[in-house]
């Protein structure tokens, strides 16, 4: 009989947590899907993509470290993982002038997508204001930032932030500019800290730049996915 009560008992606190967890799952979403709302003018990513990031974050992110975005475009992801994950210090790098010129090694994809001009996802060549960024940073709950404007063979090289990086974003597409930032942030990232990969599955030049970084320095790290968004867990040993 005792043995019957508790299991009868476990099952009730069984359901109880379900429901719990999935209230909260509900609630996480709906949170979610304000954030993606406040922030859809500044930003390019889908809402599908950009929810994914920002759980992402919310779920793998290490509780301490900085923020790094390198391609931001008007700032709206950045200003959104502001929002998801208050109060980090942020660090936002683009040129502001657009993609630099596209190469071989970045695909023949990359290549029509720069030619073509009057496509509706050519976007002036992603050249945005950096005023629009700004904007959106001052509508987050970042706990401060700071927008670094220029090329990032400019401004990459020898950088070093006042804090190691919990999430690393990188929208940089091409394959020189996802190598610059690879080479200057990578090393800097927490061990178990987050690196997004925007491009890895879009652009060649990215997930070219990815596989030859990992060569080169022989790492193990693997590349894994969250509802369609390609991430790397930064590994203790590197």
């Amino acid at each position: 009989m005792q043995l019957t009560r508790r299991k009868g008992f476990m099952r009730i606190l069984r359901s109880g947590r379900g429901i719990l967890l999935r209230w909260q799952r509900a609630l996480r979403k709906i949170r979610i899907s304000a954030i993606f709302r406040k922030y859809e003018e500044f930003t390019m990513v889908p809402k599908r993509k950009a929810v994914a990031n920002l759980l992402l974050c919310i779920e793998r992110a290490p509780s301490s470290g900085c923020i790094v975005e390198c391609g931001v475009w008007r700032g709206g992801m950045s200003a959104a993982m502001a929002d998801a994950l208050p109060g980090r210090t942020h660090f936002l790098f683009d040129s502001f002038e657009g993609m630099p010129p596209v190469k071989e090694i970045d695909g023949q994809a990359a290549l029509e997508w720069q030619r073509n001009t009057t496509s509706p996802i050519y976007f002036d060549n992603c050249r945005a204001e950096r005023p629009v960024a700004e904007k959106a940073m001052r509508m987050s709950a970042a706990g401060k930032y700071d927008l670094i404007q220029g090329w990032f063979n400019k401004t990459l090289p020898g950088l070093k932030l006042p804090e190691s990086i919990a999430v690393l974003r990188l929208d940089a597409d091409l394959y020189e500019s996802t190598m610059e930032c690879l080479n200057n942030f990578y090393p800097q990232v927490l061990p178990k800290g987050l690196i997004i990969l925007d491009d890895y599955f879009a652009c060649d030049g990215c997930s070219r730049a990815v596989h030859d970084y990992f060569s080169m320095h022989k790492l193990a790290d693997r590349i894994y996915q969250f509802r369609g968004v390609p991430y790397i867990i930064k590994r203790n040993s590197n």
